[in-house]
């Protein structure tokens, strides 16, 4: 079988000039078979076409219906408990020998994966000392804070490390670029240096 590489090389000779039965016979290929590329212009990879039709009848074709059932009945049961099920009806015996089980798992894995329920989803966070930093504002209504009696409508640009919990907060009056440019002049003063850097600093001295 002709492989990409193969191709490339003859392509190449034939770039540089070298007849087609020369290259051909530097990349140990047949004339005619060398010709039919070039003709094509292109690797095999490209010319492949993709295979849509099964290579042999599905052999869970009859049961499926019963094993979709009780799959919608209890998802959690193991596919290999469903395919020894099969295997000990009477009226399957000797029908699905044990080198069917893995095509069986595939058949059940592909349901669960399609059809079956929604399965959560969850996303490690993995947070490094330094590394990465949060920041959000908040309202500070709720906490009834007045000055000579009288309401002080204000908010706060919250900054936090997300390894430590190290913060700094800012008041500002509203939630704006400016307040979020002051709260973050602020806290990385404080901090003394950016949440990459501190990630550096700590990498060197280790």
């Amino acid at each position: 079988m002709i492989k990409d590489g193969r191709v490339r090389q003859l392509f190449r000779w034939l770039g540089m000039g070298t007849t087609l039965a020369s290259a051909a016979r530097k990349t140990n290929m047949d004339e005619k078979t060398a010709r039919k590329y070039r003709q094509a212009g292109q690797l095999p990879s490209e010319r492949a076409t993709p295979r849509w039709w099964r290579t042999r009848s599905d052999p869970f074709e009859e049961v499926w219906s019963l094993v979709e059932k009780l799959l919608q009945g209890d998802s959690s049961l193991e596919a290999v408990t469903l395919f020894r099920w099969l295997q000990d009806r009477p009226e399957h015996q000797g029908k699905f020998p044990d080198s069917q089980r893995r095509t069986f798992e595939r058949r059940v894995r592909d349901w669960r994966a399609t059809q079956g329920p929604n399965q959560p989803v969850m996303f490690a966070q993995v947070h490094y000392p330094g590394d990465l930093a949060a920041s959000d504002f908040t309202h500070m209504d709720s906490l009834g804070v007045t000055i000579s009696g009288q309401p002080l409508a204000h908010m706060a640009f919250h900054f936090t490390l997300t390894y430590s919990n190290w913060e700094a907060i800012t008041l500002c009056p509203s939630e704006s670029f400016e307040a979020l440019s002051e709260g973050l002049q602020n806290a990385l003063w404080e901090l003394g240096e950016s949440p990459g850097d501190t990630a550096a600093t700590a990498s060197r001295q280790r």
